[in-house]
């Protein structure tokens, strides 16, 4: 079972790396870190099971956070609507996105990222997600709102980039055009 110290933190070079591809079908070892991931983030969610295993909750984790520099994430979030969107996903990319941005009110946090940083981490809207799941099935996701945003945090994990890059260094709280803040 993963704990917070197998997370690695901000400034370790696996979270500027661009992680590989992985090749399909997946190995035992690929399918067992993706597995990893999952339960990571559902366990962080049980306020008993994150209580006593000291685990931060989270509601994505992308394989490079586990020193592991291959392309797999890991999403456990609900919609505005609660409906719950639980994908373990191997070489997930966006296939299209809207060109209506949005972005967290309350701004983005991670688990690699220790402190608080503020401001607004301007996304896309709107964003298709493809993947292969655990099963080896090619899975399609059109996603809005916080599960967006979840997406393409995660995503950006297996390109080297970090929430806080998107970050107006200038002004963070700037007003991002074209976008609809989203309350989590």
């Amino acid at each position: 079972m993963l704990t917070m110290n197998d997370i690695v933190r901000d400034g370790h070079p696996v979270l500027r790396k661009v992680a590989e591809e992985v090749p399909m079908p997946p190995s035992q070892e690929d399918k067992a870190v993706l597995e990893s991931l999952i339960e990571y983030v559902k366990n962080s969610q049980d306020p008993e099971v994150a209580q006593k295993h000291g685990l931060r909750p989270g509601i994505g984790l992308a394989a490079p956070q586990i020193n592991v520099s291959k392309r797999m994430i890991a999403v456990h979030v609900t919609d505005e609507k609660d409906n719950l969107l639980s994908h373990a996903l191997f070489n997930p990319k966006i296939i299209s996105h809207s060109v209506e941005r949005s972005y967290l009110a309350a701004g983005e946090g991670c688990l690699s990222v220790d402190e608080s940083i503020p401001g607004f981490v301007p996304r896309y809207a709107r964003v298709t997600v493809k993947g292969v799941d655990l099963e080896g099935n090619e899975v399609k996701l059109r996603l809005k709102g916080l599960p967006a945003i979840v997406f393409q945090h995660e995503i950006d994990h297996l390109n080297g980039i970090m929430f806080y890059d998107h970050i107006n260094k200038q002004d963070p709280y700037a007003e991002v055009p074209d976008a609809k803040p989203v309350e989590r």
